[in-house]
């Protein structure tokens, strides 16, 4: 599962990592939670990759209400393809979502221990996601996203059995491409992380208030302590 996550680039380095044609510009964001607006990278109607902003929670266009339905984070990409509420998704709509890191927590109820999950070397990566658009009965529209996770790495698993999938720059382009890459064609991209790809960091207890987004959350356990 992935419940919390980062985005803390500049928009200059988002940009050139996911390659969209706008200039958007955004503030970095330490601490992401479910139902906040979260930016995807999808196709537009001329096949270019376009930025946009949209709610972190899967609302698929048949739902009546959307108070009334759960919130869809994540996504199994292991069945997205078969579950009704992501099938449509996953061959139309298919989205990349930036990030800089994700949160795992490990322990006890009432203790647990944040860890922040991130790339080794540092920089932007993606990870795989799906959106839909949602219309309500008075012409509104609603667009929103989930997280695609698999198996957790080795990495990972000491913390949760789940990760995020993530996609490697080559395959942004094959992920994207809903015309001509059916969902049967990505089974080998829907993988776990490398283990060398990621590091993780015990960081301050703070980050389990969803409501707290600053740079200090992500100070090593052992530093915020001192």
């Amino acid at each position: 599962m992935c419940s919390r996550y980062s985005l803390t680039s500049p928009p200059e380095a988002v940009r050139a990592t996911f390659g969209y044609q706008g200039q958007p510009n955004f503030p970095p964001r330490y601490n992401i939670a479910p139902t906040q607006p979260i930016p995807i990278v999808r196709l537009d109607g001329r096949g270019q990759r376009a930025f946009a902003l949209v709610r972190w929670g899967l609302i698929p266009p048949w739902v009546k209400d959307p108070r009334d339905f759960a919130t869809l984070i994540n996504a199994r990409a292991e069945t997205a393809a078969e579950k009704p509420s992501f099938r449509n998704a996953m061959k139309r709509r298919r989205c990349l979502i930036p990030a800089d890191g994700f949160y795992e927590w490990t322990g006890a109820k009432g203790r647990k221990r944040p860890f922040y999950i991130h790339p080794e070397e540092g920089g932007v990566i993606a990870f795989a996601g799906l959106w839909e658009r949602w219309q309500g009965p008075d012409g509104s529209e609603l667009d929103s996203a989930t997280i695609l996770t698999t198996q957790a790495n080795a990495l990972v698993a000491p913390l949760h059995a789940r990760m995020p999938v993530i996609l490697p720059e080559e395959a942004f382009d094959a992920w994207l491409d809903t015309d001509r890459v059916p969902p049967s064609a990505l089974a080998d991209l829907l993988q776990p992380a490398p283990d060398a790809l990621l590091t993780t960091l015990e960081v301050d207890p703070k980050l389990n208030n969803s409501r707290i987004d600053e740079p200090g959350i992500r100070v090593p356990v052992q530093e915020s302590l001192l």
